[in-house]
């Protein structure tokens, strides 16, 4: 498989003074794993490069042909110490004798990593221990690379949040499982709490988890086993007509009061002390979802609103962001303390804290955060280079924001389509905001305060060579996952997993590509060092144990497994994906249903 970040290789073997003009296509994509390219794109220079199978030498120089000069300085007038380092080609490791299965496993990487997260399903996490979350069992203080948490072996999951000092995940049948110091001291390992919900998704607040159920109730359940034994339990209605129980823990539920006969919460994403709700029919409420502070940074989206001029009722009653009435809203995110949204049209909007920019404008020191949802100028972005633009994703955590657009080539006001040579050609970028100081912007900078969003230029205008349709296709992002202080993405690159007996030993499976960046301190990156990044890296693979027993002595990525049917060990198929979930100084991937 070859990397979009081969093109960026390429590049550095040219002098800074011709580099004018490039096509940045992503090379084809062999089925045969049989060569490997030197990586180092994409990470910090400090950060060992991946040797990885299955991308093609020839591809770097294709591109390198591409690019041509509009200076005189002849390319051996470059300085020798600014040379890349030569490609590595492996060495063959095809084996007679075998089967064909474990001729894929030696000859691929990527291979390997897709059969064991099929074969062997569950959650691996790394990072800030303190609190027990990402070894349960363990006191030790850090886990610098990924490690598997054994409750979960071959567990499939709907959604996990993590905390430095508790975790909640939703196990594939919709109950809730929560574990870490936060919840009890005495704990080693995730416990169920809250069974028979249907529980979809969750969010985490400082205290507190808010869980979304299949027919739209929202819970509120505290962090602390504690609390959940002491505090008021609810009154269950049974399956039984006439029959009634008690709750066994004490939990809350939050219902915007107007909706209408058929709308229902559909969403949720939450901060520390808030959590956004977005109905089916794209109306947006907001409510406080901790138990410590009541949101006062404007984060819900309601002028004027605080502790002291709330209207009568509980502190955690739903209110409906009455400034968006007439957008409908089709995307929501939250960070610690600020909101941002997305309507059916594209336009973002925002509102809370903005003292790092998160908000995608410049903060005032006179206005430090913003009560009431203001439009992001995304028009501003792309003023003058005649490109329309769309908003597809939006993500945040932390004091960070992020924006995945579509820019589309169109004729400019002096020109004729017809002699506009890339009319239609869609460019698929990716902004951030906010605070930079531990690289979280993703940008190669350190930046303290970012208000008007930064390009992120490893992860834009990539492009790739789709066989299917035998066009140059771009590559988007499927997801971002933002912690406190550092983020990770997967990429919507062209993947394949159909690999069956009937194929060649030559055919192999791949996946998509991830990387992560920012804050490192308590090694939540996964390299197993400790410095922050500002550029997105690649990781080892999760299971080095089985890269070894495939007689692989060098070093290759992580890439992480795409949707896909899959029969399991009990004998069910199920449609399955990895996932990656970042939170405050620790992160996870896990097998996702």
């Amino acid at each position: 498989m070859a990397s979009h970040f081969a093109c960026s290789n390429a590049l550095r073997s040219v002098p800074r003074t011709t580099r004018t003009t490039i096509i940045a296509a992503r090379p084809l994509r062999p089925r045969s794993a049989k060569r490997a390219y030197h990586e180092s794109a994409g990470r910090s220079r400090s950060h060992t490069p991946w040797t990885t199978q299955s991308a093609a030498v020839l591809a770097a120089a294709a591109t390198v042909a591409l690019v041509y000069s509009a200076s005189s300085r002849p390319v051996e007038a470059e300085a020798q110490d600014d040379k890349p380092p030569a490609p590595v080609v492996e060495k063959l490791k095809k084996k007679k004798g075998v089967s064909k299965e474990q001729n894929r496993d030696a000859i691929s990487s990527q291979h390997l990593q897709v059969k064991r997260s099929w074969e062997n399903p569950g959650v691996y996490a790394w990072g800030s221990n303190t609190g027990r979350v990402v070894a349960p069992d363990s006191d030790e203080a850090y886990i610098k690379t990924p490690r598997r948490i054994p409750f979960f072996d071959d567990v499939l999951l709907r959604d996990i949040k993590l905390d430095r000092q508790f975790g909640a995940a939703v196990l594939e049948n919709g109950d809730l499982v929560q574990w870490g110091k936060d919840f009890s001291e005495d704990s080693t390992q995730p416990q169920v709490t809250l069974k028979a919900k249907d529980i979809q998704q969750i969010s985490i607040s400082r205290d507190r988890v808010i869980a979304l159920s299949k027919d739209g109730t929202v819970y509120s359940i505290s962090a602390s086993k504690a609390e959940q034994s002491s505090g008021s339990k609810p009154t269950e209605s049974s399956w039984i007509p006439g029959w009634s129980s008690t709750s066994p823990i004490s939990y809350r539920t939050i219902k915007p009061s107007t909706l209408g006969g058929r709308e229902k919460v559909t969403a949720i994403s939450g901060g520390l002390e808030h959590v956004l709700m977005l109905t089916n029919s794209g109306r947006l409420f907001s409510a406080a979802s901790g138990s410590q502070d009541f949101p006062a940074r404007g984060q819900l989206g309601v002028p004027g609103l605080n502790w002291s001029t709330r209207p009568p009722g509980a502190y955690d009653q739903c209110h409906e962001v009455t400034t968006l009435k007439g957008f409908e809203i089709d995307k929501i995110a939250a960070g610690d303390y600020h909101s941002v949204v997305v309507d059916k049209e594209g336009r973002v909007f925002s509102f809370g804290d903005n003292s790092s920019g998160q908000l995608g404008f410049d903060p005032s020191s006179e206005a430090p955060f913003v009560d009431t949802p203001s439009l992001v100028a995304i028009n501003r972005l792309y003023q003058g280079t005649n490109q329309t633009y769309k908003v597809t994703r939006i993500s945040a955590g932390g004091l960070n924001s992020f924006f995945t657009i579509d820019a589309t080539r169109i004729a400019g006001p002096n020109e004729s389509p017809n002699e506009v040579r890339q009319l239609g050609r869609v460019t698929a970028d990716t902004w951030s905001c906010g605070q930079g100081i531990k690289g979280a912007l993703g940008n190669g900078r350190w930046t303290h305060i970012q208000g008007v969003p930064t390009k992120i230029p490893s992860l834009s205008n990539l492009n790739e060579y789709d066989e299917n349709t035998n066009q140059v296709v771009p590559i988007r992002i499927h997801s971002i996952s933002v912690g406190s202080t550092h983020a990770g993405a997967i990429l919507s690159n062209i993947t394949f997993l159909d690999t069956n007996e009937k194929s060649s030993e030559d055919t192999t499976n791949w996946g998509a590509d991830v990387v992560w960046w920012g804050g490192n301190e308590f090694y939540q990156l996964g390299t197993g060092k400790r410095n922050n990044v500002s550029t997105p890296l690649y990781i080892r693979p999760l299971d080095m144990a089985a890269e070894i027993e495939a007689g692989r002595k060098e070093e290759h990525r992580f890439h992480i497994t795409p949707r896909h049917n899959v029969k399991v060990k009990d004998g069910r198929t199920v449609s399955m994906e990895q996932r990656i979930e970042c939170g405050r100084n620790v992160t996870a991937v896990y097998s996702g249903v």
